[in-house]
């Protein structure tokens, strides 16, 4: 008698990385190959947006005001990593993916030493920076409360491209290369990536040194690299660690604080080089299962899913 695979429903207590992933649409799921289409389009949104700024920067400040992070042009930009990830992962795996994705968002925790990296590391190698500026006890606010509005963009504009760099580049990445080598990707593609602001009169990058600025965000994704694996892959970690980079109360320590951040991350691998150099604890998964007990349907299993070690042939799997 033929045996009938019969779909199976996993139990909460089963491996919560089994349960609840939605399945990809048509269009398949996304892989290593996919994060080079996501670089793509961002550089197509943006650089596209910057070629025109440049072209009509009269005319568009003089509908939309000065360039910068109230410019919504110049927002549209800056989102565009965002913008572009969100709609691959809508594209790849629906509504249900995308809220697996955005779940991710929720993830919180990891070790004490790389809270206090996050936290007071981070600003410190701006203090010193600025030190070696000569400006350290510069506070860029009078009255001091004047700093709280200005901590609204600092966490509603840039940390939007997490979703982008983090959220979908890295862990596809690190699917094929180890951490090290995916955060210099990352980090050389972001960094590449501002280059049209340097080019806008009015922004904060228009007065800094290119090189410098260069070598800083690719060090700053070595540093966040092994802090976001250690979160399972967390977006809230990285839209934390990126507002800290925007934060509006830093001294300006350019481009001193660009070389405290090479140091960093030279320290941060020296002590992770066992797992930034294997693939062993990486994080590739772009969507976070649905918490247990959550209303389920069966969905039956794609083929590129069934080959995988552990999964049943025929199995079913669930999702919201």
């Amino acid at each position: 008698m033929m045996n009938v695979p019969t779909p199976a429903l996993r139990t909460p207590s089963h491996d919560a990385r089994d349960v609840a992933i939605p399945s990809p649409t048509r269009h398949g799921e996304l892989t290593t190959r996919s994060a080079w289409w996501f670089f793509a389009a961002t550089f197509a949104v943006t650089w596209g947006l910057g070629v025109l700024v440049v072209a009509f920067m009269d005319r568009i400040e003089s509908i939309f005001g000065p360039m910068g992070y109230t410019n919504p042009v110049f927002i549209l930009m800056v989102y565009s990593p965002g913008f572009v990830a969100l709609f691959m992962v809508w594209r790849h795996y629906g509504i249900h993916g995308l809220a697996a994705f955005l779940r991710r968002l929720t993830l919180w925790r990891m070790s004490m030493g790389w809270w206090l990296l996050l936290l007071v590391g981070m600003p410190a190698v701006f203090y010193t920076g600025a030190a070696a500026n000569g400006n350290a006890t510069d506070f860029p606010f009078d009255p001091w409360y004047g700093v709280l509005p200005a901590l609204l963009p600092a966490f509603l504009i840039g940390p939007i491209e997490e979703l982008g760099w983090r959220g979908v580049a890295l862990p596809l990445l690190q699917r094929r290369f180890a951490p090290l080598w995916s955060a210099l990707i990352v980090g050389g593609v972001a960094a590449i990536w501002h280059t049209p602001a340097f080019l806008m009169s009015g922004t904060k990058q228009s007065a800094w040194s290119y090189w410098p600025f260069f070598c800083g965000v690719v060090a700053i994704s070595v540093i966040l690299t092994p802090m976001f694996n250690a979160a399972r892959g967390s977006l809230l970690v990285a839209a934390i660690f990126h507002a800290q980079m925007n934060g509006p109360a830093w001294p300006d320590a350019q481009p001193w604080d660009m070389l405290g951040f090479v140091l960093v991350a030279m320290v941060v691998v020296m002590v992770n080089r066992r797992a930034m150099l294997t693939r062993g604890n990486a994080s590739t998964e772009l969507l976070l299962p649905n918490p247990a007990g959550a209303p389920a349907e069966v969905v039956e299993m794609p083929p590129q899913r069934r080959a995988q070690p552990g999964a049943g042939r025929g199995r079913a799997e669930v999702r919201t």
